[in-house]
């Protein structure tokens, strides 16, 4: 049974319609349907609604590495996010890479000092459109004084409060903060507000020793086991969650006591997390261009099948309960099916 099943499956097992859309797909001569498929389906049941986002905003920093490894460590990993935010159709014009070192690297629009950071926040709160999507990852070094915790930066260094400062600039944008450094856990409270997800490495700034979470975090971003209900996207939670268990097995595995502990907060248990991503929604469009026709046609019928589910998730309140229920078990069938029929034509099993 998938890690997703697991974690979902208490929930499942109370949704009558669940249940009866299984139902259904046995006596439409479906009797070996993929419990994946059935995932990405009961997906929709526990993750909110939102509107579509226009457009995804990335800026990362890369801090002061302290020695050439950390360096060209640091730049690795800030290099591998720029790239998969432009394979994944985020627009050259909406990355930002801030950097220690600039000169070695053409994908690094300028040093990360204070102000160049401070201006970066600003000029893309200035592009930033509602409800576009803003992707900030620190990568580096932190701090932490027992009051306040800092990210190292060339010269003086932002602290949580700054930081919180410049996300008050954003809002009407949804947020997501990943802050990958050592003591990160101290920037949780003072960044936390709405429509907000703050991602760190450590659970408090006392946990000073250098992490492990940007590397599995960035390996997250385009690893097809970290994209738990197969929608061809990596959310923030399931980045999160991939780094998280990869942090903890490295631990294991060399015989070490866990000194970090990675910590998630949206305020609403994942489900902002669950909805935010790296990859913006066109990019699937965009890959179904390069489709055979007969595989565009069922991308672009599944795509109309989820649409069809949130604009029903938006009326639940407004309906009687037998009635919902009933819609969104067809719906569910419909996708389940659907999705099969793509993951065949993929040659996936």
């Amino acid at each position: 049974m998938s890690r997703w099943m697991q974690s979902h499956l208490p929930y499942l097992a109370y949704q009558p319609f669940v249940a009866a859309a299984v139902a259904r797909m046995r006596q439409a001569s479906l009797p070996r349907l993929p419990l994946v498929v059935l995932a990405a389906c009961a997906a929709f049941l526990v993750t909110p609604v939102r509107a579509s986002a226009q457009d995804v905003h990335v800026l990362v920093v890369t801090g002061v590495g302290g020695d050439e490894e950390h360096v060209t460590q640091f730049n690795k990993w800030a290099g591998a996010i720029v790239d998969s935010a432009k394979k994944h159709g985020v627009m050259d014009a909406n990355v930002t890479w801030l950097g220690e070192t600039p000169d070695k690297d053409a994908r690094i629009k300028g040093r990360a000092t204070r102000d160049s950071v401070t201006k970066a926040f600003t000029d893309l709160a200035s592009r930033a459109k509602a409800n576009d999507e803003v992707l900030v990852i620190l990568i580096g070094h932190g701090s932490f004084d027992g009051r306040m915790g800092a990210f190292n930066l060339p010269g003086p260094d932002l602290t949580a409060a700054d930081y919180a400062t410049l996300l008050q600039k954003f809002t009407t944008q949804k947020v997501a903060f990943v802050n990958t450094a050592s003591s990160s856990g101290a920037f949780l409270q003072p960044l936390a507000g709405p429509a907000r997800t703050i991602v760190t490495a450590t659970r408090t700034g006392g946990e000073r020793n250098e992490t492990r979470f940007a590397e599995f975090f960035v390996e997250a971003l385009d690893a097809e086991e970290a994209d738990r209900d197969r929608n061809g996207r990596v959310s923030i939670q399931e980045a999160f969650d991939y780094a998280a268990n990869k942090v903890k097995t490295a631990y294991e595995k060399e015989g070490h006591i866990l000194t970090e502990h990675a910590t998630l907060d949206d305020s609403a248990q994942g489900k902002l997390a669950s909805t935010q991503y790296l990859a913006p929604e066109r990019s699937r469009t965009t890959a179904a261009q390069s489709a055979s026709p007969q595989l565009r046609a069922l991308l672009e019928q599944r795509d109309a099948l989820e649409r069809q589910v949130n604009d029903l998730r938006l009326k639940k309140d407004s309906m009687e309960q037998a009635a919902y229920d009933k819609q969104l078990e067809t719906l569910l069938t419909e996708l389940a099916v659907k999705t099969r029929q793509i993951r065949e034509l993929e040659g996936r099993k």
